[in-house]
């Protein structure tokens, strides 16, 4: 494989799951580890990606208030306008982070009244530009790679919340493998979210369907909405209707 392809493989993973792992890319692409790190630290010089230990991690993620290296923002505000039809005045709702996330909250209604407690101080921050949205963000040790508080206090808390609506992102989906990621904190944080919610939609770019990583967060029963930029109609999601996911 030519370094210009692995290098547009890289950004791919990246842009898809806001962060990758050397580990990994050495098994995918068959190359040395040397290699990965060489083709990461170029990258990293022409300002593509944040190289850090083991990996490298996406700008986009990173820099959430420059609407200009959003990756899919044309997808994501689709699904954020989706998404606020579920979202009603009286509502406790609890999210997670990421992109996706954040231009749900830039759709909200001006003068929505809700109250929402968040794992993430960049959705907060959009959180409390809205005079009647109390927001709560649950404090805990502060994750540097997906911007996120996390550990054992943070489960704590969330555990005693009772939820109307849980919100999340996720950097797969499958119609078998149901929501799974790579991160192991993650993943329990995603876990217990689910747990303390009544009902749970999946905020899903199209390109993130039908992939599966190495850690299961959750089933696709324990979702009841997956939203998409996608028409309802489109064959793609046909796998997932059968689950009884309530498409948006």
């Amino acid at each position: 494989m030519l370094k210009k392809e692995r290098h547009d493989y890289v950004m791919r993973q990246v842009n898809l799951h806001n962060r990758v792992l050397t580990s990994d890319l050495v098994q995918l692409l068959n190359v040395s580890e040397d290699t990965i790190r060489r083709d990461l630290q170029e990258m990293s010089d022409d300002n593509l990606l944040y190289k850090v230990h083991g990996g490298a991690l996406s700008k986009s993620y990173h820099s959430s208030f420059d609407n200009s290296i959003v990756y899919a923002k044309e997808a994501k505000m689709s699904i954020a306008k989706k998404t606020i039809p579920l979202i009603k005045d009286g509502m406790v709702i609890l999210t997670g982070g990421g992109t996706t996330i954040i231009e749900m909250v830039k759709q909200l209604p001006e003068y929505l009244q809700a109250t929402f407690f968040t794992i993430s101080p960049l959705v907060a921050i959009e959180l409390a530009k809205y005079p009647k949205v109390e927001v709560i963000l649950i404090g805990g040790i502060f994750s540097k790679n997906s911007q996120i508080t996390y550990g054992g206090h943070v489960i704590s808390q969330l555990s005693e919340i009772n939820a109307d609506l849980c919100l999340l992102g996720t950097s797969a989906l499958h119609p078998k493998d149901g929501i799974t990621d790579t991160d192991w904190e993650i993943n329990q944080l995603k876990k217990t979210m689910l747990n303390s919610s009544k009902r749970s939609a999946v905020l899903c770019i199209s390109e993130k369907l039908n992939i599966s990583l190495r850690l299961k967060v959750a089933a696709l029963e324990n979702i009841n909405f997956l939203i998409t930029e996608l028409d309802t109609e489109d064959d793609r999601l046909e796998e997932y209707k059968v689950k009884g996911l309530e498409i948006l």
